[in-house]
């Protein structure tokens, strides 16, 4: 199974996800490397769908702001997703970030969930996310029997049992 991975903002391409992929078996994992604050949300998502054309992932996994990419790459390709934490209205976090960019492409872009087939997306969410704190949108918009929260979990994955999760979820689509 290839699986294309995508972190969050300011993070890393080997992230927590990552790490736990490789720990649960899975070791054919692209995960590119953005700069989030270089290019337009525009040119992510293109760049992103270039990637899926030429390495053909079997799914998307997405960290935070990766997760909200993810979601939408789903809603366009069809392929299942599995989120972490997503951020989901990054057009309302990212300026309490500190993001420069303009966030008007983020907002069109999250106009394209409306085609996201539920059914195709898994999600695991800390309960005690410091970031984030819309995650109740993120349950009514996509909870399912593969939807989790995890109560004492916080924003980076490393606090989430991501392995035990990837094993579960990740058999589902095999």
């Amino acid at each position: 199974m290839k699986i294309l991975n995508i972190h969050g903002y300011q993070g890393e391409p080997q992230n927590s996800a990552f790490t736990a992929l490789r720990e649960a078996g899975y070791d054919n994992i692209v995960s590119p490397s953005i700069d989030y604050d270089a290019v337009t949300p525009n040119s992510v998502i293109e760049s992103l769908k270039f990637i899926v054309s030429q390495k053909k992932p079997d799914i998307i996994t997405g960290t935070s702001l990766g997760g909200f990419f993810a979601a939408v790459l789903s809603a366009e390709t069809g392929l299942p997703a599995i989120l972490i934490n997503p951020c989901l209205m990054p057009f309302y976090h990212l300026p309490e970030l500190d993001y420069k960019g303009d966030i008007t492409q983020f907002i069109a872009l999250f106009g394209l969930l409306q085609k996201l087939d539920r059914d195709k997306v898994s999600c695991i969410i800390g309960g005690s996310d410091e970031v984030i704190n819309t995650h109740s949108f993120t349950e009514n918009f996509l909870k399912n029997e593969r939807f989790r929260i995890v109560p004492e979990g916080k924003h980076s994955g490393s606090t989430l049992p991501l392995k035990e999760y990837f094993g579960e979820v990740l058999e589902l689509y095999k």
